[in-house]
């Protein structure tokens, strides 16, 4: 499975992007709305998780993640990663996250790869509704899901820590 788009090509992760993988994760800027930066075991059972997912095995039915790489088309080279977390068994939904270099933000990428994910999660895929959480702060990303068409469902409280401190997420929604 292959989506493209004008300048972008998202494809299932492979072993080699473990690299990508570790840069993004451990990114203090992109993980600030994430996480925790955590260790590399930990690192490498997620990841491991992912491309098991990503080898043609994954299906919307498992309510697994469904992890791929961004690239720039023109150069191959990896910016990225986009996908969504499958609850089709029983709410017919997926959860989206993304994460993109800070050296390619600012460029439209998010919008583009977002923009593909969404039409294939919601034609191909068949699912009645996406959603997606923005901490609380991450301007970025909630300007972003309201672009593309998501309405701010409502905010949660103190839902989450990152780096030991309560934020708040903000709940997006999307129907087809």
């Amino acid at each position: 499975m292959q989506l493209t788009t004008e300048r972008l090509t998202l494809r299932p992760i492979l072993n080699t992007d473990w690299p990508l993988w570790v840069e993004l994760h451990q990114h203090p800027d992109v993980m600030r709305f994430v996480g925790e930066i955590t260790n590399e075991a930990t690192l490498r059972e997620k990841f491991n998780r992912g491309l098991s997912a990503g080898l043609g095995q994954w299906h919307k039915e498992d309510n697994t993640w469904l992890t791929l790489v961004i690239e720039e088309t023109a150069t191959a080279t990896p910016i990225g990663l986009h996908g969504f977390l499958s609850m089709w068994t029983p709410f017919q939904q997926a959860e989206l996250g993304f994460m993109l270099s800070p050296e390619f933000q600012g460029k439209g990428y998010a919008f583009e790869a977002s923009r593909a994910v969404i039409d294939f999660a919601l034609r191909e895929c068949n699912y009645h509704k996406l959603i997606a959480t923005v901490t609380q702060g991450n301007h970025a990303s909630h300007h972003l899901l309201k672009k593309l068409g998501f309405e701010l469902e409502g905010t949660l409280k103190h839902n989450f820590q990152i780096n030991g401190e309560w934020v708040n997420d903000e709940k997006f929604g999307l129907l087809k």
